[in-house]
């Protein structure tokens, strides 16, 4: 009796062990399963994730041209030639360095225009630019301050050269550097004057 009752008191525990872990499978299994949805109420959100999803699984890369803008790898802008640094002004070097990349052009517009005066006046000047084959996208964020936004960035600075020439200019910032604009000059002599 010894040897059959240790057998069955082994049985017992490997019978409890393996229903045991055949219960923990099953809720693993319960978790992972979320209730289904009926597609037309799906939310925005839902739809984001279960895009996620699919990305998540997809062995394949998406394309270069498909991926956002902050994924993809930075562009190699054209080779430059050292050799003739030397006899070229400061702009024409910065056109060669930032070609192909994004650069952003802050303005501030002399005297105290209104916020629908600074949209005119910025639109004028977007649309001369564009009529020059100089693509920018133009933000009005205060009433004397807009941003341009050059996705070539060599065309902001053939475009700072036009805005400087502009009345409504005070100053330009671009990469860093403040040009004064007409504006500034105008209101200089005006003080000079007094």
């Amino acid at each position: 009796m010894g040897k059959s009752f240790g057998v069955i008191t082994k049985t017992l525990v490997l019978l409890v062990l393996i229903a045991q872990i055949v219960k923990t499978e099953d809720k693993v299994g319960k978790k992972e399963q979320k209730p289904k949805k009926d597609l037309r109420d799906y939310t925005d959100a839902d739809l984001e994730r279960l895009y996620d999803q699919w990305e998540e699984n997809d062995d394949e890369p998406l394309p270069e041209d498909e991926l956002p803008e902050y994924m993809r790898p930075p562009k190699e802008g054209p080779p430059i030639n050292f050799d003739n640094v030397g006899n070229m002004n400061p702009d024409d070097i910065m056109k060669m360095t930032k070609k192909g990349k994004t650069v952003m052009m802050f303005i501030n517009l002399s005297g105290s225009p209104q916020r629908h005066e600074s949209e005119e006046l910025t639109s004028l000047w977007q649309g001369a630019l564009r009529n020059n084959h100089i693509q920018a996208e133009r933000y009005v964020i205060e009433d004397t301050r807009a941003i341009f936004l050059f996705h070539d960035g060599a065309q902001a600075w053939d475009a700072k050269t036009f805005l400087l020439e502009q009345d409504g200019i005070a100053e330009i910032q671009l990469e860093g550097q403040a040009f004064p604009g007409k504006g500034t000059k105008a209101k200089a002599k005006s003080k000079v004057e007094l």
